[in-house]
C-alpha cells in the first residue's frame, strides 16, 4: 500500500525557515516516475512547489519559490525533503507531497499525481 506521510510544518516569522520531510512508505521512490511538493492556500487551488523527476534526476520549481526552496531526495531513507528559506506570508498553506508512477508531461500540475499524503501546515507570520 502506497503511503506518504508528510511532517515539519509550523508556525515560521517571514523570513526564516523549515525543512518539510515526506517518508515513502510501501513502494521505492526509484519506481515512481515523479515526487513532487505541492501546496494549497485557503480558498485556491493546490499548486506545484517542486518536482523530482527520478531517471533524468532533475528538479523543477515553481517560479514563485525559485532560489528559496530546495528539494532533494534520500532513496536510502526513502525520504524527500524541501527546505524552504526566506519564508513568505504567501507561502502559507498546507504542504502535500505526492508522487506519479509513470511519465506526466506537466510535472508542477497536481491533477497529474496518483498517490497523496495528509499535508503538514505551514503559517508564515509578518
Amino acid at each position: 500500500q502506497v503511503q506518504l506521510v508528510e511532517s515539519g510544518g509550523g508556525l515560521v516569522q517571514a523570513g526564516g525557515s523549515l525543512r518539510l520531510s515526506c517518508v515513502a512508505n510501501g513502494f521505492a521512490l526509484q519506481d515512481h516516475y515523479a515526487i513532487g511538493w505541492f501546496r494549497q492556500a485557503p480558498g485556491k487551488e493546490r499548486a506545484g512547489v517542486a518536482s523530482f523527476i527520478d531517471n533524468t534526476e532533475e528538479t523543477f520549481y515553481a517560479a514563485p519559490v525559485r532560489g528559496r526552496f530546495t528539494m532533494s531526495v534520500d532513496e536510502k531513507k526513502n525520504t524527500v525533503y524541501l527546505d524552504m528559506n526566506d519564508l513568505k506570508p504567501e507561502d502559507t498553506g498546507v504542504y502535500y507531497c505526492a508522487t506519479v508512477t509513470s511519465y506526466v508531461l506537466h510535472v508542477l500540475l497536481a491533477s497529474e499525481y496518483h498517490f497523496w499524503g495528509q499535508g503538514t501546515q505551514v503559517t508564515v507570520a509578518s
